[in-house]
């Protein structure tokens, strides 16, 4: 992970400490989130996870016709 220093004026970085310290979060985390939603980082992991659900819908077991188990047998101890 890279670091990244930036230049922000006294008052506005007092602000935004303050914000986020009722929110429960830090600036950097703020910073991280915003950066990653304007590089796209989160829609490339929705399109990921939408392409892995496509796939597992059109996923097809290899053992059509193979026995279902009941409830009973899948509990079963020994």
């Amino acid at each position: 992970m890279s670091n990244l220093t930036i230049t922000v004026d006294d008052a506005t970085l007092k602000k935004a400490r303050l914000r986020a310290l009722t929110e429960g979060i830090s600036v950097n985390q703020i910073l991280r989130k915003f950066l990653e939603s304007y590089a796209g980082v989160g829609a490339e992991q929705a399109a990921a996870l939408d392409d892995l659900m496509e796939l597992a819908r059109r996923a097809r077991s290899r053992h059509s016709g193979a026995k279902r188990w009941s409830r009973e047998e899948l509990h079963e101890r020994e």
